[in-house]
């Protein structure tokens, strides 16, 4: 498979995510308005910033794609994680207007749901789910943040129609005694909206600052690394992740008795098997370093 196709993946995911959640979304604010129902209303505000995340993360990975130039000499795969931060905050800012409606409204006599906010409020929970499952496995594939954050987000959001349900239910059944329910769970939509806005921004805030890149991708390069002819070790290795990609900071040990020539060829074979094996590295920097007496003994 090729970076293409994992960036096709990745956006189909996206755009599908899009489709649903902005359908969703749709939905709840015209049941949520017409069915008098504060959870579904405040779910359709959830499923509203589902989908401009999915279309913001649809962007930013076709801007991803766009060429090196001399302004971005490293090219723009950082789109990605911007593109997720920004619709983070604005999760998290919904998510405060929502407990404000939900408490403000609390004491306010209040209108019997109609029956078919239940049944969006179930067909939610179903496409969420499924929804979920689909762009959970493209994450895994592709290794991408925004869509596996995204994929996080729709399996929240499923609970929290799940919540919306249990409160319409017991706002419709239950009579007067059991109408403030519905706010109830308008609060709990709230906490999740909040808390998965919480966890993408900091998720996305870590690749901004370039932290360091999983253990098993660390273990990756390192042993493709050895693998070369005339490499005596790793000295240092640094890996950051940029949109789907990573960059690739590596110290290698060689003899040091070899010419300049030598070490260059070296360290240009390091990269290039990198490169060929690892398909999710963008570039490679190889530094040489001296191989110290104790390894040299060894070999």
């Amino acid at each position: 498979m090729s970076m293409q196709q994992l960036y096709q993946q990745s956006r189909r995911a996206a755009l599908s995510g899009l489709t649903v959640t902005l359908g969703l979304g749709i939905a709840k604010l015209v049941g949520g308005l017409l069915g008098h129902s504060m959870a579904l209303l405040s779910d359709s505000i959830h499923s509203f910033g589902d989908a401009l995340a999915a279309s913001s993360v649809f962007g930013a990975l076709l801007w991803a794609q766009q060429p090196a130039d001399s302004e971005h000499p490293y090219g723009h795969t950082r789109a990605e994680a911007v593109a997720g931060s920004s619709v983070a905050l604005l999760l998290m800012i919904s998510a405060v207007w929502i407990v404000w409606e939900a408490l403000s409204t609390l004491g306010e006599a209040s209108v019997a749901p109609e029956g078919y906010t239940l049944w969006i409020a179930a067909a939610s929970i179903v496409l969420n789910a499924g929804l979920c499952r689909y762009t959970s496995g493209v994450a895994r594939r592709t290794g991408s943040t925004a869509v596996l954050a995204a994929s996080w987000d729709q399996r929240l959001d499923a609970f929290g129609s799940l919540a919306v349900f249990v409160g319409l239910a017991m706002a419709y059944w239950g009579g007067p005694v059991w109408r403030s329910a519905d706010h109830f769970a308008a609060l709990a939509v709230a906490l999740i909206v909040f808390w998965v806005g919480g966890r993408l921004f900091w998720g996305s805030s870590q690749e901004l600052m370039d932290r360091q890149a999983e253990p098993a991708m660390l273990d990756s390069v390192r042993s493709e690394a050895l693998a070369v002819a005339g490499v005596k070790g790793i000295e240092k290795l640094l890996i950051r992740k940029t949109g789907l990609e990573h960059l690739v900071d590596i110290h290698v040990e060689v003899n040091p008795e070899i010419s300049v020539r030598e070490g260059h060829a070296i360290g240009h074979a390091v990269k290039d098997r990198l490169l060929q094996n690892v398909l999710t590295i963008k570039d490679v920097l190889v530094h040489i370093e001296p191989a110290p007496k104790e390894k040299m003994k060894d070999q």
